[in-house]
C-alpha cells in the first residue's frame, strides 16, 4: 500500500502509518517545512523504518507534492486545513494522486479550543471542509471520532 501523509510535521503519523502499510508498503512524508522532514527521517530511522520517504512539496500548487498520477491507495492529512491558504488546490492535488477507489482521512480543528488550538478564525468548521471535499470530486465515506476539538472525515475518490 502507498500512503501520503501530507502537511506531515514531525512524522507522529508517518511512523505510524509505517508501522501499518508493513515492510512492503510505502508512506510519503510530505511538508514544505524541511526541518520537519529532517525529523521525519530521524524517527523513521530510529523505528528501522526503511519505508518512510521524505519529500519536500509545496501542496497548495499543481503538481506540488510531486507524486504521480494516481500514484497512492490513501492519503492522510491532520491540522493542516486551517493552515493553508489554497484549501481547494492542495485537495485537488490529494484528488490527483490518489487512486481511483482510494480513501484520504482528514482531522482538523472543529474549534479553537479555548486559546489551545488555532485562532477561532482560521479554524475550517466542518461543514466547510466537507463542502470543499465534494466540491473538488470526493465523495464522503465516513467518519471517525478524533478528540473533543477535533473532527475526523473519511471521503474517497
Amino acid at each position: 500500500m502507498q500512503v501520503a501523509d501530507f502537511g506531515c510535521g514531525p512524522g507522529f503519523y508517518s511512523v505510524a502509518l509505517a508501522e501499518a502499510v508493513g515492510p512492503n508498503g510505502r508512506v510519503w512524508a510530505l511538508d514544505v517545512q524541511k526541518e520537519m522532514l529532517e525529523l521525519v527521517r530521524s524517527k523513521a530511522r530510529k523505528a528501522r523504518f526503511l519505508n518512510v520517504i521524505p519529500l519536500w512539496a509545496d501542496l497548495e500548487k499543481p503538481g506540488g507534492s510531486k507524486l504521480a498520477e494516481e500514484s497512492v491507495d490513501a492519503i492522510f492529512m491532520s491540522n493542516i486545513l486551517f493552515q493553508t491558504q489554497n484549501k481547494k488546490t492542495m485537495l485537488s492535488e490529494a484528488f490527483r494522486v490518489l487512486k481511483t477507489g482510494g480513501k484520504i482521512a482528514i482531522i482538523d480543528w472543529s474549534d479553537s479550543a479555548a486559546g489551545a488550538g488555532p485562532r477561532a478564525e482560521t479554524v475550517i468548521k466542518r461543514g466547510s471542509a466537507e463542502k470543499i471535499l465534494e466540491e473538488t470530486g470526493f465523495t464522503r465515506a465516513g467518519e471517525f471520532p478524533a478528540g473533543d476539538y477535533h473532527y475526523g472525515l473519511i471521503y474517497k475518490k
